[in-house]
């Protein structure tokens, strides 16, 4: 389409009509572009159509039908064909112009984009209903290969180049017989990096093991006595312990008020939810060890099982102050909610997961991306500028005593 055709149509049809003009004469511009590129190769190879350079050059071969991609969709195109002499008679000679016309590469990028949003392998057509790469196999094959990468991209990163003060551990159900445990990194300088998981049919030990064993593995260290936060699992604490026996381990508030207040009645909600506001906001050993007292008694007066539940966390509900920490700190670190949140968006892109398949690696794959997606809106911790305060107390040993004993 000519300049001219083109100002005469844009001028007689409407806005919508404009529009589709406007993209066709694009769409044919570009056309023409790739096939002067594609004449300008064989020129380069062959010399000028009317001086070649003979002798074993490679020689022009006419022209046959080709395909090139273009806005996700195949458009047919004439291209020049070139053949070199050989031994036993020619060969094809293949223009790179042309591969490069005709690679799917950025419809690939397309469908991944797509992926990422949400869209599903089935509504891909809908999206590009005229590529020749939208398929339901062809999607799920893409996806199953870009999906690896991702892992391979989490898991090979090298941690021994960063300093890490502190490590948060909780575990994310996928079904009823598949969860998987995570780890993400608190480095000295307030970042948040994803590290790794591990896949299990539960939060058990073997899979905490396996989880910290491979992080280590791959450099991880705390740079002073390990800080972690944990969501009250057992078998997160003693995979820690046995690797860091003098680690510092804070159970998350958020779990652990959710945890009592199943055993109260509603009219004490908003009192137990007052202690624990306290304890977010307390700072140092003795005033964390007073409103524990007060919790503690509240709690006596008012149900057995919330009792227990509370006694059951012990020293770990208030680890961070019991080391003197700047509570500066405390909104970052006395909970597992920056790792809760990056739960939420990994749930959202794998929401529409019907069938979670434990034969293959679909959890790890869909894992690895949710989490890379996650880590990509983690911003620095709350008050991070005291970490430095933070990694003295972490040079100090634990304070002598039992917290029960303090309270009794």
């Amino acid at each position: 389409m000519r300049e001219a055709t083109l100002l005469g149509g844009l001028s007689q049809g409407d806005e919508s009509e404009g529009g589709a003009i406007f993209r066709e004469y694009i769409r044919g511009a570009v056309l023409s572009m790739t096939i002067d590129v594609m004449l300008k190769e064989v020129e380069a190879l062959c010399g000028p159509r009317y001086n070649p350079f003979g002798g074993e050059s490679p020689y022009r071969a006419g022209n046959a039908e080709g395909v090139c991609i273009l806005e996700g969709r195949n458009e047919r195109v004439g291209r020049p064909r070139v053949r070199r002499k050989t031994s036993d008679g020619s060969e094809e000679v293949h223009l790179k112009s042309y591969g490069a016309a005709k690679d799917a590469g950025a419809v690939r990028e397309a469908l991944m984009r797509a992926f990422a949003a949400n869209v599903s392998g089935r509504d891909q057509k809908r999206l590009y209903p005229e590529s020749p790469l939208t398929s339901k196999s062809y999607v799920s094959r893409l996806w199953a290969k870009e999906g690896l990468k991702k892992v391979e991209e989490l898991r090979g990163r090298e941690l021994s180049g960063e300093s890490f003060f502190g490590l948060m551990l909780d575990g994310i159900k996928l079904s009823d017989d598949l969860t998987a445990v995570v780890a993400i990194g608190m480095t000295c300088d307030g970042r948040k990096l994803v590290l790794d998981f591990q896949i299990g049919g539960s939060e058990n030990r073997e899979v905490c093991d396996d989880l910290l064993r491979r992080i280590v593995s791959r450099g991880f260290k705390p740079v002073e006595r390990l800080y972690t936060v944990l969501d009250g699992s057992a078998s997160l604490k003693g995979a820690v312990l046995a690797l860091y026996p003098d680690a510092v381990t804070q159970r998350c508030l958020i779990h652990k008020e959710r945890n009592i207040r199943g055993y109260l009645s509603k009219r004490h909600y908003s009192e137990l939810s007052g202690y624990f506001k306290r304890l977010r906001n307390a700072q140092g050993p003795e005033a964390a060890r007073e409103i524990y007292s007060e919790l503690h008694a509240f709690l006596a007066a008012k149900n057995a099982n919330a009792l227990q539940s509370l006694e059951e966390a012990g020293e770990d509900i208030i680890a961070l102050h019991l080391i003197d920490a700047p509570a500066t700190l405390n909104v970052s670190l006395l909970s597992t909610n920056f790792i809760e949140n990056a739960f939420r968006n990994v749930r959202a892109k794998i929401g529409r997961v019907k069938r979670w398949r434990a034969e293959t690696g679909q959890a790890e794959r869909w894992l690895a991306y949710g989490l890379l997606e996650a880590e990509r809106g983690f911003r620095r911790m709350r008050g991070y500028e005291d970490i430095k305060e933070l990694l003295e107390k972490l040079k100090k040993p634990n304070l002598p005593g039992s917290l029960q004993e303090k309270v009794a």
